[in-house]
C-alpha cells in the first residue's frame, strides 16, 4: 500500500506576495513623498531694503501690483499719504483674501502691523475672522471663501495718536471699503473699516482697526 504524499504550497505563491507587498508599500510611499514635495517654499523675489518690505513668491497679482507700486512711492521723496494709502490697499488684499490663505494660522497682512501689537493682532485673528479656514497646504480645499477685488481709499488724514506711553502728533488715519470677487461668499464679511498708522521710523506701522461708523463718532 502506497503513502500519499502531503502537497506543499508552493514557495512561489508567499515569493509573489512578498512581492505584492512590497510594490504596493513603495508605491504609497512614492506619493505620499510627492505629495510633500509638491507643498513649495515661498521664495523672496522683491525687496524695499530701507524699509525691510519683503515679496514672496506665493502672494497674489493684485499684491504683487501693490507691492511694485509701493517701490515706487518709497523711492525718493516719499509722500507720506500716498505711502499709507498704498500699505492700507496691500494689507486689505493680504488679510481679507482668505481664498489665498494656506490655512487659519497663515494669517495675512502681518508684514504692516506694529511689532508691539503683532502677537495680540494674530492671536484674534485666528478666533475670529480666520476662525474657520480650512487647511490648503496641498491645493485640496473645497471651502468657498473671499477674495478682495477692489479697494477704495475714501480718506486719508493726519492724527494724533498715542500708544504705549507714546505720542505721534503726524500719524494717519485712513478709511477704506472693498468688495470681493465673489459676491456670495462675501455675505457676512467685513467690507469697511478705519486704520490708523504711525511712525516707527520712518515707516508707518498698523496700530489700530476700527469700524469706520466708530472712528468718526
Amino acid at each position: 500500500m502506497t503513502k500519499k504524499k502531503v502537497k506543499r504550497k508552493p514557495k512561489k505563491l508567499l515569493i509573489i506576495l512578498i512581492i505584492i507587498f512590497v510594490i504596493i508599500i513603495g508605491v504609497l510611499s512614492y506619493f505620499m513623498f510627492f505629495k510633500k514635495e509638491s507643498v513649495k517654499e515661498a521664495k523672496v523675489v522683491s525687496k524695499i531694503d530701507n524699509y525691510g518690505y519683503v515679496l514672496k513668491s506665493n502672494k497674489s497679482d493684485t499684491y504683487k501690483k501693490l507691492f511694485k507700486e509701493l517701490k515706487t512711492v518709497l523711492s525718493g521723496k516719499v509722500d507720506e499719504k500716498e505711502y499709507a494709502k498704498v500699505i492700507t490697499k496691500m494689507f486689505i488684499v493680504d488679510f481679507y483674501s482668505l481664498n489665498d490663505r494656506t490655512a487659519k494660522t497663515d494669517v495675512g497682512g502681518v508684514d504692516f502691523v506694529h511689532k508691539d501689537v503683532l502677537e495680540n493682532f494674530i492671536l484674534n485673528a485666528e478666533d475670529t475672522f480666520y476662525k474657520y479656514v480650512e487647511s490648503n497646504i496641498y491645493k485640496e480645499r473645497k471651502q468657498k471663501l473671499p477674495t478682495v477685488d477692489k479697494v477704495t481709499i475714501s480718506n486719508v488724514e493726519k492724527t494724533t495718536f498715542s500708544y504705549n506711553d507714546k505720542t505721534d502728533e503726524d500719524a494717519y488715519k485712513v478709511n477704506a471699503n472693498w468688495t470681493y470677487k465673489d459676491s456670495l461668499s462675501s455675505t457676512g464679511y467685513q467690507d469697511e473699516a478705519t486704520f490708523i498708522y504711525v511712525h516707527d521710523g520712518k515707516k508707518l506701522v498698523l496700530v489700530e482697526i476700527s469700524d469706520t461708523d466708530e472712528s468718526q463718532e
